[in-house]
């Protein structure tokens, strides 16, 4: 990884019916982020996510019995391609729109982070 690369994080519960649906729009999503400067998407469909007695992934994101945890990352070759690529997709009309959502966005935690050590 380049050592100006950026990173955006996601956890969101996604129903477990919808895992097709939601791979779907991932895969429509993949064509926009990259034709706007992202270099990888990561998808992760949760297996083993245990939940805690204090804090967990489960509940960061309100996760009910009927819903998987997803975990997900883009990774961008900087924090300013990242800002101009994220500014292109939200204006992109080829990109999946908050409509199209197969989860409650409104429980989907996310966050820009500079990578610390990359092996």
């Amino acid at each position: 990884m380049q050592s100006d690369a950026y990173v955006d994080g996601f956890l969101l519960a996604v129903p477990t019916a919808n895992k097709e649906a939601y791979r779907q729009l991932v895969l429509q999503s993949v064509r926009s982020f990259k034709k706007h400067g992202a270099l990888e998407l990561i998808e992760c469909w949760g297996d083993d996510v245990p939940e805690g007695k204090l804090t967990s992934m489960p509940m960061a994101v309100q996760c009910q019995a009927d819903e998987t945890v997803v975990f997900a990352w883009i990774v961008w070759p900087s924090r300013e391609v990242r800002d101009a690529g994220m500014k292109a997709v939200m204006e992109d009309p080829d990109a999946p729109g908050p409509k199209n959502m197969p989860f409650d966005a409104k429980r989907m935690i996310f966050g820009g982070f500079r990578p610390l050590v990359a092996s």
